[in-house]
């Protein structure tokens, strides 16, 4: 029996989704993906329902080249309300303990420098992390204490831009792994005066930004879903590229290795060969050569 063909489109590229709050980021990709009618599609970087902004949306070739794009500097503005702590760090969780205490704005902007740089941060209860093949949240759906370890994340900057008695706002730049609702919980333990997320909104992800990215309504409605798609090439912005000609192309295409001549040729890390503009296949220059780890399907 003959297996039925699929009806949806093939698209290669990528679209920074503005997320709005409610939504999770697979409801989102789903959206997106029957918007575009694509055959496949991924996201780079989950975004919990509470929070809005950048969520990359990647099509086709493009899923390729997530792991690039997760691997990019994020950024957040952020606000937590003193002196409840939640089960989940943020508003859609369940109050655990209650605080009267209020910090000042200087004893805020004090702390700051100690969340700054490399941290040790243990994740939230409710978060996607695995254990032992189960969901962090799954398990604490379920009642159950989970046992998460701390892990060292980067926070390269921490400020704080509106400060009450009862909230503060801040804006974040971090590494890979970071949680917002963990930082704003240990925030609150060490000020003495708990705290929990009540907005969360991702400025930006790798190389896609606000003024980069487009909402549903705008794609879906205002006829932007040509204008929304982004080329392949654009989930690998922050790897150097590497000219090559056809033949060079061809080859690394058929997963052969390829030694770099020239004066302006990367002697090391992981780069990106494109012929005619076109991505070919990335990989990491040993000793001077270019062994695909993958290649590109795209027309050149």
């Amino acid at each position: 029996m003959s297996k039925k063909r699929s009806d949806r489109a093939i698209v290669d590229g990528w679209v920074a989704l503005d997320k709005p709050v409610g939504l999770t980021s697979t409801q989102a990709v789903s959206r997106l993906k029957r918007i575009y009618n694509a055959q496949k599609a991924g996201h780079a970087g989950t975004l919990d329902p509470l929070a809005s902004g950048i969520l990359p949306v990647a099509f086709g070739e493009a899923t390729k080249t997530v792991p690039f794009v997760q691997d990019g500097e994020k950024a957040y503005r952020f606000t937590v309300l003193w002196g409840v702590e939640t089960d989940t760090d943020d508003s859609d969780g369940r109050m655990t303990r209650e605080s009267a205490a209020r910090p000042a704005r200087a004893a805020v902007e004090a702390l700051l420098p100690q969340f700054t740089g490399e941290i040790l941060q243990t994740p939230p209860q409710f978060s996607a992390i695995k254990i032992a093949g189960e969901r962090a949240y799954d398990i604490a759906r379920e009642g159950e204490q989970v046992d998460l370890k701390p892990r060292a994340v980067r926070i390269d900057s921490l400020t704080l831009i509106e400060a009450s008695p009862d909230e503060a706002t801040f804006i974040m730049e971090c590494g890979k792994g970071a949680y917002v609702r963990a930082l704003a919980r240990d925030l609150g333990r060490t000020l003495g005066c708990l705290g929990h997320v009540t907005a969360l909104r991702r400025t930006r992800v790798g190389p896609f930004a606000e003024e980069d990215a487009y909402t549903l309504d705008e794609i879906e409605n205002e006829n932007m879903a040509g204008e929304a798609l982004l080329s392949v090439e654009a989930g690998l912005a922050e790897l150097p590229c590497v000219v090559v000609d056809r033949d060079t192309a061809a080859r690394l295409r058929r997963g052969g290795s390829v030694i770099l001549r020239g004066r302006d040729a990367p002697h090391e890390g992981v780069v990106y060969a494109a012929c005619g503009g076109v991505p070919v296949a990335f990989g990491e220059i040993v000793q001077g050569a270019l062994a695909p780890a993958r290649v590109f399907n795209l027309p050149f």
